[in-house]
């Protein structure tokens, strides 16, 4: 017998250029972003940083030289301190109350013009106007043309039928705030939950009129339970941007008759008190929170999406 030998079979080399090009195919695509993510590290992200070494020390701007670290009393200063810790419940009471109060009318304004009717986009437009304000001018127009006790409408129209003349912001200080909030905000939500209405499955919905239910089965087991991640996008996306809120705090009430809210005590221990690590803790606590809130708000986003990517 011969012995046999069998030749090694060559193996072709697996090509290494490819994983390269791909990186570098990717790193090409995002290049152009990365001009706009270094300024927002620059813009947003250094400013938090040094806002966060700053509330570490007990820093007053007119003893610069008399700083010194301090570790977590600015914090516990913030929580304990009574003005401060006022503040916080205001916060989340003007928070609460807009919000809500946002939603309840929102959800009201959206029925509406998810029905047909002559002139409805001309009612959308002038429904969307108010969001379209800017802050500080919505609070001048409250607090002048509405509240004022001498030339304001409110007062103006208490007149006509024979009605006290209260004085409003000093009277009701903290409602007066929330009300025009509550103006500009409420087309906010309506917006939200309009386009919740518009994608809702019509042949469901016709199918419930056939069976005989009314409107209100209908809105409560149907339209009502659609509309629940629309409300709490809306509930939370407010919740951000009016717990940040200053601008009607300063312009109605200057933060006076117990209206301050978090961030005008901020302002105030910047600014007044000089106050930089104390103004700098509450500042990180408005942004945490915010973070939080933001959260919340991120993963009802990204769940609506998923809902309707499967109903595609």
């Amino acid at each position: 017998m011969t012995a046999t030998t069998t030749a090694p079979v060559a193996t072709a080399p697996v090509p290494t250029g490819r994983r390269p090009s791909a990186r570098l195919r990717a790193w090409a695509t995002r290049a152009p972003l990365l001009p706009a993510l270094i300024f927002m590290i620059v813009v947003t992200q250094l400013p938090f940083v040094a806002t966060l070494v700053i509330s570490f020390y007990d820093w007053n701007a007119l003893y610069p030289d008399a700083r010194s670290f301090t570790g977590l009393d600015n914090y516990q200063q913030v929580l304990t301190d009574s003005d401060l810790r006022h503040s916080v419940w205001t916060t989340v009471l003007l928070t609460a109350s807009v919000v809500l109060t946002s939603l309840v009318l929102g959800l009201g304004l959206a029925l509406l013009l998810d029905r047909r009717f002559r002139g409805r986009g001309v009612v959308r437009t002038l429904l969307i106007a108010p969001f379209l304000v800017v802050p500080v001018a919505a609070a001048l127009l409250w607090k002048h043309v509405l509240y004022n006790p001498e030339y304001g409408l409110l007062n103006g129209l208490l007149h006509y039928v024979g009605g006290p003349q209260p004085d409003w912001i000093s009277d009701t200080p903290l409602l007066a705030v929330e009300a025009s909030l509550v103006w500009q905000w409420t087309p906010f939500m309506m917006l939200i939950l309009l386009a919740g209405l518009q994608s809702r499955d019509q042949q469901q919905m016709e199918a419930a009129r056939v069976d005989g239910a009314s409107d209100w089965q209908i809105f409560r087991h149907l339209t009502l339970p659609h509309l629940r991640r629309y409300l709490e996008l809306g509930a939370l996306l407010g919740s951000i941007y009016i717990v940040q809120n200053f601008d009607a705090v300063f312009t109605i009430t200057s933060g006076g008759l117990g209206t301050a809210n978090l961030p005008y005590t901020v302002y105030q221990s910047f600014y007044q008190a000089h106050e930089n690590g104390l103004a700098s803790a509450a500042g990180v606590l408005v942004v945490i929170g915010s973070i939080v809130i933001a959260t919340f708000a991120l993963r009802v986003v990204s769940s609506l999406f998923r809902e309707e990517v499967s109903r595609a």
